[in-house]
């Protein structure tokens, strides 16, 4: 059970890894958490994607927008690890490798991502610190927070 990370950006994945990921997010954001919204945006073409594979299985995903898009940094959205993976410790593997990659692709930069407040000290655990006010997106409450440029 080795993981496989792939980053990828929107024009690089075949049709079947973006059908993939795409009924990954859906299964979580739009049916696990009942927020029912459009979840391909534009932002897909102007993000990396990173992709955790187990035996050739989606695992664990998210993607990064690019800075100067939906926020003035690069920020990290979309996280999530599939259903038969979750309890692994997957996420935080994820993670890890998801701020190696910005720190690759945006030297220097802070990273943002806008967390659902039950998940708070998983991000805090990653260096990321809480800004601003609590928000409802969807119904469920979230939180900015930054992590600072390495």
């Amino acid at each position: 059970m080795q993981p496989v990370f792939q980053w990828s950006r929107l024009s690089e994945l075949g049709g079947t890894q973006f059908h993939q990921i795409i009924a990954a997010r859906e299964a979580v954001f739009v049916v696990e958490q009942n927020c029912p919204y459009q979840d391909a945006d534009h932002h897909d073409d102007l993000s990396w994607h990173l992709s955790m594979h187990i035996d050739g299985e989606l695992a664990a995903y998210l993607r990064i927008v690019d800075p100067g898009h939906k926020y003035p940094e690069p920020s990290i959205g979309r996280v999530l690890t599939t259903a038969p993976f979750r309890g692994r410790g997957l996420g935080q593997r994820l993670m890890a490798e998801a701020i190696d990659g910005a720190q690759t692709h945006y030297p220097g930069q802070p990273i943002r991502i806008s967390a659902q407040v039950y998940l708070l000290d998983f991000y805090r655990s990653f260096g990321f610190q809480v800004v601003g006010e609590v928000y409802l997106e969807d119904g469920i409450e979230h939180q900015e927070m930054l992590r600072a440029g390495a």
